[in-house]
C-alpha cells in the first residue's frame, strides 16, 4: 500500500502551521524577546494571549493577572513573558490595539485546532503504517517515525529522476562557492525545504557516534578539517542516497 499524491498534499495542509506563524510573525514585529519565549504548543500561554492579546498588553497586565489566567503553567515562565517587553520600544496605542485583535483571534483558533490536530495526526500515523515507503524508511539508520513520516508526506519520489534532484530539493545539494575552485569549497546549497534539510541533517547526529559506515564516514570528514555542522550535512547527503534508493524501489534498507 502506498500514500497517494492526493493523501500527501492533504497531509500537508492539515499539518500546515500558518496560523502559528502568522502569529510568530506579529508578535516579531512587536517584541522580539516575547515572541523568542512564547511557546505557542502551551496552552496555558495560549489563553494568556486569547484573553489579553499581544505582549505589551500582557505586560500591562502584570504577573499576577498573568498568573490567575494561566494556572496550571510554570510561574517563571509567565512572569518572563510579563518582562520580556522591557528592552523594546512600545507602539503606538493603535498599534497595540490591532495587535491585540489579530493575537487573541490567532490564539483561539491554535487552541480550538489542537484537539482536531491530534485527531488528525492519530489518522495520517495509522495511514502511514500501512504505507510501504513508511515501512521501508525506518529501515535506514537514523530514520525515526517523525522524519519517516515527513519524508513519505512530502515526497512523491516519482518527481525526482536522480538523487542529486532530490538532494536539492532537501537544501543538501553541494554548491561551489566559485566556478572552477576545488572540491574543498563545495558548501551545502542553502535552497531547498529548510524543514527536511533540519530533520535528514539533525537525524544524523546519533549515527556519528556508531561504528562502521556512517561513523567511520563522519569521521573521515572530521580529519579533513571540517567543523561538526559540516561533517554532519556531508553525512547526510551521503545518507540521502540510500534514503532515495529505498523509496525508489520500496525496499528495506541493507547494510
Amino acid at each position: 500500500m502506498r500514500v497517494s499524491k492526493f493523501d500527501r498534499r492533504i497531509c500537508r495542509f492539515l499539518l500546515d502551521g500558518t496560523h502559528k506563524n502568522r502569529l510568530r510573525s506579529i508578535l516579531l514585529e512587536s517584541c522580539p524577546d516575547f515572541e523568542a519565549l512564547v511557546d505557542l504548543s502551551d496552552g496555558p500561554q495560549l489563553r494568556l494571549m486569547a484573553s489579553l492579546g499581544g505582549a505589551w498588553s500582557v505586560a500591562d497586565a502584570g504577573p499576577r493577572r498573568a498568573a490567575a489566567l494561566t494556572r496550571g503553567a510554570a510561574r517563571g515562565k509567565i512572569e518572563a513573558l510579563v518582562r520580556s517587553t522591557a528592552s523594546s520600544t512600545r507602539p503606538d496605542a493603535a498599534a497595540v490595539a490591532a495587535e491585540d485583535r489579530a493575537v487573541k483571534l490567532l490564539a483561539r483558533r491554535i487552541s480550538e485546532n489542537s484537539a482536531e490536530i491530534e485527531a488528525i495526526t492519530a489518522e495520517i500515523s495509522a495511514l502511514l503504517e500501512g504505507d510501504d515507503t513508511y515501512r521501508c524508511l525506518l529501515t535506514v539508520p537514523g530514520i525515526g517515525p517523525k522524519t519517516a513520516s515527513e519524508l513519505a508526506i512530502s515526497i512523491d519520489i516519482e518527481d525526482f529522476p536522480s538523487h542529486d534532484r532530490l538532494a536539492s530539493y532537501c537544501g543538501l545539494a553541494p554548491r561551489n562557492r566559485q566556478p572552477g575552485t576545488s572540491i574543498s569549497s563545495v558548501t551545502a546549497s542553502r535552497q531547498g525545504n529548510k524543514r527536511l534539510k533540519n530533520l535528514l541533517i539533525f537525524s544524523c547526529n546519533c549515527l556519528t557516534r556508531t561504528e562502521g559506515r556512517w561513523g567511520d564516514y563522519y569521521a573521515r570528514c572530521r580529519e579533513r578539517g571540517m567543523p561538526h555542522g559540516k561533517a554532519l550535512k556531508a553525512l547526510a547527503r551521503k545518507r540521502l542516497k540510500v534514503i532515495y534508493a529505498v523509496m525508489r524501489d520500496r525496499v528495506p534498507y541493507a547494510a
